[in-house]
């Protein structure tokens, strides 16, 4: 029977799910009397960061609501100046980013690598250091940041100290990840597990290039560039932060969950294939368009804007294949609020890679730029997309950790997903609408060539839309609580149980 990419027979294929849906092929390890081996998964370390990413994804978006308060009541920094907006902002950004997204990526990776590769992780207790190293790099940033010690880096603020344990931590993480593609009982290597991998060799050359710096002190060093060299260093890192770091490793996720969920095969493996090349080849080329109007060399600004409008078909075909997945099955969407969180960020992952080409065109960013559109871009991806992809699969992972079938309260995941889609709507839309409020303003002028508003005047008439922003924001931090709760009764009444490898290949 010819093998299906994602393990279903074709009669499988065609009907209701009967067979799991992990990678066909190969055989697993036997001993020298042909006697099949047990191999128990490496799950320890996967309840560690999926325990962990609930938590970091509470303390980023309470930061996060707090940073919106105070811009709309600027006093609430008490005159404290660890809590002033300048210090908390970069936590906000590195919580969110590194810690809530990054503790997501080390346990779905962790746990979709072993299950399609049918092998335990490689490395031992490097699997394990992986996970401390990391809880180590969030303390030291959510000490170091509020205290002010900055390197003033766009998401790379953090000074060299941890920069370099980041740089081990990853690349014991890249070490643990390929270990265990090399070692797999399968031929195939399932297209996430490509995302995966890209996501982790891209983000470790980009975190050593960018920070290189001269030390100065422990707590202070200078970028080894300078001028408009550093600038450009720091964008093609800052944009493929944003590529790699929130956008490959959060497909590899979509990937596995979605045909999991929908208990479907991937609607088109074959652009899949298409959709990783593309995206792969194009994202490294488009960080200038976040220097449109400076110094940078103008041909080098047109390569980024042409490099960002390429990256819309790769983009759009893989939300095309996550979405299109659930064809045959979209009356499961009614009952499955899992399965719309899943497919809601993919809409928000099409509407963002969508924008982000859009805004990287010069005529357009010179009047999105520096308002508060780009924040609203921003968050449409971080939250829409980021967010909601790593919550629909921690929905899933989690009850399977535990040895349960499913969460303990399908309704207080309903309700979680309806409080963020709104949060998150009434968060874009406010930032959209006050962005493109804040670019005409600002270049109105007056027949005699005056400006028509003032500063104070443009930032007047954004106020308004800071309290909609910070009632989308609370919105979305309350679901993060319902999300802890329904977390902790479904550890309440299960408990970490061991799973195994297939015994043999599945036909």
């Amino acid at each position: 029977m010819t093998a299906h990419p994602l393990g279903l027979s074709a009669t499988a294929a065609a009907g209701p799910l009967t067979q799991p849906l992990e990678p066909f092929g190969g055989t697993a390890p036997r001993t020298a009397a042909g006697a099949a081996v047990r191999v128990e998964y490496n799950d320890r370390v996967v309840r560690q960061f999926a325990l962990m990413t609930v938590v970091w994804g509470i303390v980023g978006m309470l930061v996060g609501v707090i940073i919106a308060a105070q811009l709309l009541f600027p006093a609430l920094n008490f005159d404290i100046p660890w809590l002033t907006y300048s210090r908390l902002r970069p936590l906000h950004t590195n919580a969110v980013i590194f810690a809530f997204g990054g503790s997501a990526i080390f346990a779905t990776s962790y746990y979709i690598v072993q299950r399609t590769c049918h092998a335990r992780l490689f490395g031992g207790a490097l699997a394990e250091f992986t996970f401390w190293g990391w809880q180590l790099v969030i303390l030291l940033a959510a000490v170091s940041l509020p205290l002010g010690y900055t390197a003033g880096k766009e998401y790379a603020e953090l000074e060299w100290p941890i920069d370099i344990l980041i740089a081990v931590v990853w690349v014991a993480y890249g070490v643990v990840f390929m270990g265990t593609l090399a070692k797999r009982q399968v031929e195939h290597i399932y297209v996430a597990n490509w995302f995966f991998a890209a996501f982790i060799i891209t983000v470790a050359v980009l975190h050593i290039v960018n920070s290189a710096a001269l030390p100065v002190t422990l707590t202070k060093s200078y970028s080894a560039y300078s001028g408009v060299v550093d600038a450009m260093v720091q964008w093609w890192y800052g944009h493929n932060a944003v590529g790699f770091f929130l956008t490959a490793a959060f497909l590899g996720m979509m990937y596995y969950f979605v045909p999991k969920q929908a208990g479907r095969p991937i609607y088109s493996y074959r652009l899949s294939i298409v959709h990783f090349w593309s995206l792969i080849s194009i994202y490294m080329w488009a960080g200038p368009h976040h220097l449109h109007y400076t110094t940078l060399p103008d041909w080098v600004q047109s390569i980024g804007m042409a490099f960002s409008l390429m990256l819309l078909a790769p983009s759009w075909g893989g939300m095309i294949n996550g979405i299109m997945t659930l064809s045959g099955a979209w009356h499961k969407l009614r009952t499955d609020p899992i399965l719309k969180f899943l497919i809601v960020s993919l809409s928000f992952y099409g509407m963002s890679t969508f924008e982000g080409p859009m805004m990287s065109i010069k005529t357009v960013n010179a009047l999105s730029h520096y308002t508060d559109w780009t924040i609203g871009h921003v968050h449409s991806g971080a939250l829409g997309w980021v967010a909601m992809v790593s919550v629909g699969s921690l929905y899933i992972l989690v009850p399977r950790l535990y040895g349960q079938t499913q969460m303990w309260s399908t309704r207080l995941i309903d309700w979680h997903f309806w409080t963020t889609t709104i949060g998150i709507v009434l968060y874009v839309a406010s930032m959209w609408i006050a962005g493109v409020m804040q670019g005409l303003m600002w270049r109105a002028t007056n027949a005699d060539g005056t400006l028509t508003y003032t500063f104070i005047e443009a930032l007047n008439a954004t106020y308004p839309y800071y309290a909609v922003r910070l009632v989308g924001g609370t919105l979305v931090l309350g679901g993060m609580f319902l999300m802890a709760y329904n977390v902790a009764k479904t550890l309440g009444q299960g408990r970490a149980t061991p799973a195994f490898a297939p015994a043999a290949a599945t036909h």
